[in-house]
C-alpha cells in the first residue's frame, strides 16, 4: 500500500493522526474547497448587471439559472462511473481547469441560450470537482483524531465571500466584467499549481464507520428519506445566494454595489456557522445542533425576506447564512454513516439535484408577478423547505460519541 493512501503506516502520525504526505493532502484539498466556492461567487453577484445588459427579465433568469444547475443532474449521473474509473484527484483537477477556462465566457454571452451553454459547463464541471474534493477530504478526515469536514465546507463559503467581495468591489467600480473574470481566472489558475501536486495520487479504501445515520429501513425507504433532506436542505442555501442581490436591486431601490454586500452577508454567516460547526456538534450532538440550526435559518430568512429595511436583509441573511451552513455537511455526514450509506448518498445528491432544478424556476415566475416581490417568492420558495429539514431531522439517529 502506497503512503498516499488514508490506511498508510499510522507509525509516521502525528498529534493529529495524519502522516505528512496525507497532512499536505488535506491543505491541498481545503484550498480546492475554496476554490470551488470563488468560482460560483465571481459570477452569483454581478447576476442583475448580466441580466440587464442581456435585457433579460426575472423569469427568464429563473430559466436559466434552473435549466444551467439542473445540468448537474447529468453530472452526477456520470461522476460516480468517473470516480471509479480515475483517481479522485484527476477528476478534481479536470473538473477544476473546466471551471477556471469556462469562468470568463460568462462576460460575452451575447444572449440567454448561450449563457445558458456556460453555466450549463460550470455546472457540470462544479459536480465532478465537488464529488471528487469531498471523497478525498473524507476520507482524509476520517483519519484524523478531530474531523474536519464542517471546516472543510467552511473554506468554500471563505472562498464564496472572497469572491463576493471581490464580485461586489469590481460591480461598484464599474470595472469590466470580462476583465474581471479574467482576472479571477487567473487567480484560480494559480492555486491550482499548488493543489494539484499535493492531491492523493492513489485513494486509498473507505473508512467508513459502520452506520450511525439514519433508520435502518428498506433501501428504497433510505433513498426516499434521503432524498427529502437533501432536497428541502438545498433549497435555502442555493436561493437565499443565488437571489439576494436581486432582494435589494428589485424590491428596495439599491445599487448593485449595496446589493452584492447581501450575497456576502449571507455567505459570511455560512463560513461563521462551518468554523464552529464541529464544536457546537461535539458539545450538543448531531441532531440538536441540525434542529437548532434550521430554526435560526428559518428566522433569518423571515427578517431578510419580509421586513422592507436594507439592514434587516443584511441582519436575517446573516443569520441565515449561519443556520443553513450545518444543514448540507450534517446531512452528508448522516448519509455516510448509514448502514446503507450508497443509498443515503445516492438518495441525498439526487434530491438535492432535483431542487437545484425547480426552485430557482419557481422563485423566478412568483418574483416576475405582481403579486410577490422577491422577497416574498424567496420566503414562499424556502421557508417549507426549513420546516421538512425540521420535521425529518427526527428520523436521522444519534452517532454513538467518541470516547474521548
Amino acid at each position: 500500500m502506497t503512503s498516499d493512501q488514508p490506511r498508510s503506516d499510522t507509525r509516521q502520525a502525528g498529534p493529529d493522526g495524519l502522516i505528512p504526505r496525507q497532512r499536505r493532502a488535506l491543505r491541498s484539498v481545503a484550498v480546492l474547497f475554496w476554490m470551488n466556492g470563488m468560482v460560483v461567487a465571481s459570477y452569483v453577484p454581478r447576476l442583475p448587471g448580466i441580466r440587464d445588459r442581456l435585457d433579460l427579465d426575472l423569469a427568464t433568469v429563473g430559466i436559466v439559472l434552473a435549466l444551467a444547475t439542473g445540468a448537474g443532474l447529468l453530472g452526477s449521473l456520470g461522476v460516480g462511473p468517473a470516480v471509479e474509473r480515475w483517481p479522485t484527484r484527476t477528476v478534481m483537477i479536470g473538473g477544476a481547469l473546466a471551471l477556471t477556462f469556462t469562468l470568463p465566457l460568462v462576460a460575452v454571452a451575447p444572449n440567454a441560450l448561450v449563457l445558458l451553454s456556460i453555466l450549463t459547463v460550470l455546472s457540470i464541471a462544479d459536480v465532478f470537482t465537488d464529488v471528487a474534493m469531498n471523497i478525498q477530504g473524507s476520507a482524509l478526515s476520517s483519519r484524523r483524531r478531530v474531523p474536519v469536514m464542517q471546516r472543510l465546507h467552511a473554506m468554500w463559503s471563505l472562498g464564496t465571500v472572497i469572491g463576493g467581495l471581490a464580485a461586489t468591489a469590481m460591480a461598484a467600480l464599474d470595472v469590466a466584467l470580462g476583465i474581471h473574470l479574467l482576472v479571477a481566472s487567473a487567480v484560480l489558475l494559480c492555486t491550482l499549481l499548488y493543489v494539484g501536486p499535493g492531491l492523493l495520487e492513489a485513494d486509498g479504501p473507505s473508512t467508513e464507520s459502520p452506520g450511525h445515520g439514519g433508520p435502518k429501513g428498506s433501501a428504497t425507504g433510505v433513498a426516499l428519506l434521503f432524498a427529502a433532506l437533501g432536497a428541502a436542505a438545498i433549497v435555502p442555501e442555493m436561493i437565499n445566494s443565488d437571489w439576494a442581490a436581486f432582494r435589494l436591486t428589485d424590491d428596495l431601490d439599491a445599487s448593485d454595489g449595496i446589493a452584492g454586500l447581501g450575497y456576502v452577508a449571507f455567505t459570511v454567516g455560512m463560513v461563521a456557522g462551518r468554523l464552529a460547526g464541529d464544536v457546537a456538534v461535539h458539545r450538543a450532538g448531531h441532531q440538536r445542533v441540525l434542529k437548532r440550526a434550521s430554526a435560526v435559518a428559518g428566522v433569518g430568512i423571515l427578517v431578510a425576506t419580509l421586513i422592507p429595511w436594507t439592514i434587516t436583509v443584511y441582519v436575517g441573511l446573516l443569520a441565515a447564512g449561519i443556520g443553513v451552513s450545518i444543514m448540507f455537511p450534517e446531512l452528508y455526514d448522516a448519509a455516510a454513516r448509514h448502514p446503507r450509506p450508497g443509498r443515503a448518498l445516492g438518495g441525498l445528491t439526487a434530491g438535492s439535484r432535483i431542487s437545484l432544478l425547480g426552485a430557482p424556476l419557481l422563485v423566478g415566475i412568483l418574483a416576475d408577478t405582481d403579486r410577490f416581490t422577491v422577497g416574498a417568492a424567496i420566503a414562499l420558495a424556502t421557508i417549507p423547505c426549513v420546516l421538512v429539514v425540521l420535521w425529518l431531522s427526527g428520523r436521522l439517529v444519534e452517532p454513538a460519541r467518541a470516547g474521548s
